[in-house]
């Protein structure tokens, strides 16, 4: 049903490039959400010169089309949107910058305000970890035409806690027990329906627990509030998932480095962020126990596993929580570039789709080390004919 900071340096970077509109040409890229940026540049002008992002890369081909864009393509573009995917998205605007000569400013403000940003056109693109809602969609239908849901990667959701003296993935917890502690139905750490899913090896305080989610709009809430959709009934009928939810009690914080930041400080506290964070913060995150029986650890393997032996749909937006995979990790899902078909800006959108081409070849290489999974080759197939859709002044935007 739908219904509409960390005390460690490498989080504070990640906040303080996150909340101004300045050039990012950093090293590590990505679920969801911070503040709306105070500027951002037009989609619909452009201060770059047609022609100038080639950068010497033109010769240079990836399955068949050139890795840089060619004559007629802007050299900057601008997004907002997703923290969920800022790592590997940071690490590649750095890498395409020195490639293609091609400056990218991606502000890491949230999926909720990069849908709106890209249906107001204050960016050439979006970026969302949540399928837009028939009212987000109808809004930028008619701001500028039909838009695209490009998948980039896809990640897992750690749900991550503060228990002194409990190892990370000592604890183990599943879908319904989870859904009834962000309810507020299970308010103390040893609970009876927790102790009964830990019966050996850990030690469970007699503490309250405090709740922590985002206070933003975003991706990362999406997929995580459509998993609980789908475990518990109660969860469904009294919050149901959107990438911004009426939750019912808890501690907000603004994106997923506040996420990280409150559930770091606070004892006892649990909280929900992209595994990257959760990796970068040291914060300790539990087993989930998967839609097949099986206590998961949020990896690499057990996000591909998810994504594997589904069917995708032409449009590839698909949301793959609670997978039938007997190794999948249950929390997990894609993230998106949303892009209109019919681009407002010719060279602008000639300088994207060649960016997304290049994200979803070469760019894939990069996600293993930021713990994000490659797209599978189906996925790669219907991807490359989403971007090849691209139309610019009435033809492809990319071509040979």
């Amino acid at each position: 049903m739908n219904r509409i900071a960390s005390t460690r340096p490498w989080a504070k970077l990640l906040f303080s490039m996150a909340a101004v509109s300045v050039l990012i040409f950093a090293a590590a890229c990505g679920g969801s959400d911070d503040k709306p940026s105070s500027s951002s540049s037009s989609s619909s002008s452009s201060s770059s010169t047609p022609g100038s992002a080639s950068g010497g890369a033109d010769k240079a081909l990836i399955n068949g089309y050139p890795a840089c864009a060619t004559t007629g393509a802007a050299s900057d573009l601008t997004g907002a949107g997703a923290t969920f995917p800022f790592p590997l998205y940071s690490k590649w605007i750095d890498q395409y910058e020195k490639e293609c000569k091609v400056k990218i400013n991606y502000q890491s403000v949230g999926s909720g305000a990069g849908i709106a940003q890209i249906t107001a056109k204050t960016v050439d693109f979006g970026a969302s970890d949540g399928i837009l809602t028939d009212q987000q969609n109808t809004a930028a239908v008619a701001a500028g035409g039909p838009i695209l849901h490009v998948p980039m990667t896809s990640g897992a959701i750690a749900v991550v806690y503060n228990l002194p003296g409990v190892a990370s993935g000592a604890l183990k917890l599943d879908g319904p027990v989870l859904a009834d502690i962000f309810l507020g139905n299970i308010k103390k750490w040893d609970d009876a329906k927790i102790k009964a899913l830990n019966p050996s090896g850990v030690t469970l305080p007699s503490a309250d627990i405090a709740v922590v989610h985002r206070s933003d709009g975003s991706g990362t809430s999406f997929i995580f509030t459509n998993y609980l959709s789908k475990v518990s009934k109660d969860w469904e009928t009294k919050v149901g998932f959107a990438t911004a939810v009426n939750w019912p009690g808890g501690i907000g914080g603004q994106g997923n480095e506040g996420v990280a930041g409150q559930v770091r400080q606070l004892p006892g506290a649990i909280g929900y962020v992209e595994l990257a964070y959760a990796k970068q913060n040291n914060i300790p995150w539990a087993q989930m126990k998967n839609k097949a029986g099986n206590y998961v650890q949020p990896t690499l393997e057990g996000t591909t596993a998810a994504a594997t032996g589904i069917a995708l749909p032409d449009d590839m937006k698909v949301l793959i929580t609670d997978s039938s995979n007997d190794k999948a990790y249950p929390i997990s899902g894609f993230t998106w570039v949303l892009a209109y078909t019919t681009q407002p800006n010719a060279a602008k959108g000639k300088a994207l789709a060649s960016y997304m081409w290049w994200a979803i070849h070469e760019g894939q290489k990069q996600g293993e080390a930021l713990n994000y999974a490659a797209l599978s080759p189906d996925a790669v197939k219907k991807t490359e004919a989403l971007i090849l859709s691209l139309q610019c002044d009435g033809k492809p935007c990319l071509t040979k």
